[in-house]
């Protein structure tokens, strides 16, 4: 490459460029990501379970339109949000439109975040939007005759975990929510068969082949992001729609906004 001036030209255009690409393309386009898993406790049900995590919406919206647009287009039969709604009081309006507006067969089920539990627990973030709550609940559902649960723990109830899927018989399929994937030790003891999670954001800034640099999580980089198998239950840490609030910077960086869906067939 020549040297012009004592400068190198294209670096900083380059750099210029992928600034740009992160903060005001990638955080609007989000992908989804397609999960297949067999289980032998449906005999001829399949699932189609679609989850969201950290919305962390803003006053103005991002791409929370199209996160609609795309899910609905899904038809699930469930939609799961596992917490984080707003960045401030401001957003609420969109975040509650975004919610009103997804479809589901047999229902949307939304578990609070850290955010939410914190910070928010005097605004009602769900009311009016279809989505139920589930604060330390389990809630049994019926497709096709045959059942399945969810367990729902709120984010700061995390020791009252294994007693919720203990309270589920073990023979169905049992899911279980949690803003974030730091109790999979103690779940996947207890015998949850699917294990859905955010808090992470992927890292919302990675590094191609590291990855993620920070992910706020006790396992580190560990469960940073995507599907793991722990023991015989399934972990799934969704990256998130939108971007940490506060002092952080509203970009992501190789790491986009994340739909999940999760297809569950009999094995």
């Amino acid at each position: 490459m020549a040297k012009i001036s004592g400068h190198y030209p294209y670096p900083g255009r380059f750099g210029s460029t992928l600034f740009f690409i992160r903060v005001f393309i990638e955080p609007y386009r989000p992908s989804v990501e397609k999960v297949d898993i067999l289980t032998a406790k449906l005999k001829k049900t399949n699932l189609r379970i679609v989850q969201i995590s950290d919305l962390h919406c803003d006053q103005k919206e991002r791409s929370e339109s199209k996160v609609v647009e795309i899910i609905n287009a899904l038809k699930p039969d469930v939609i799961i949000f596992t917490g984080d709604a707003i960045n401030a009081p401001e957003a609420l309006p969109v975040f509650k439109k975004t919610m009103l507006k997804l479809k589901a067969g047999l229902g949307k089920f939304a578990v609070r975040g850290n955010w939410d539990a914190r910070y928010w627990s005097n605004l009602d973030l769900f009311g009016g939007t279809g989505f139920r709550i589930l604060n330390n609940e389990n809630v049994k559902l019926t497709k096709e005759g045959e059942e399945f649960y969810l367990c729902g723990l709120d984010y700061l109830s995390p020791q009252n975990g294994p007693g919720l899927l203990e309270a589920v018989p073990a023979a169905q399929l049992r899911i279980f929510l949690y803003h974030t994937p730091d109790l999979i030790a103690a779940i996947e003891a207890a015998g949850a068969d699917l294990y859905l999670a955010g808090h992470t954001h992927g890292g919302q800034i990675r590094l191609p082949v590291y990855g993620a640099i920070v992910t706020f999580s006790r396992y580190g980089k560990k469960y940073e992001s995507g599907r793991h198998q722990v023991g015989k239950t399934i972990l799934y840490v969704n990256r998130g729609i939108g971007m940490e609030g506060g002092i952080m910077p509203p970009v992501r960086f190789f790491c986009p906004p994340e739909i999940t869906v999760l297809e569950i067939k009999p094995q």
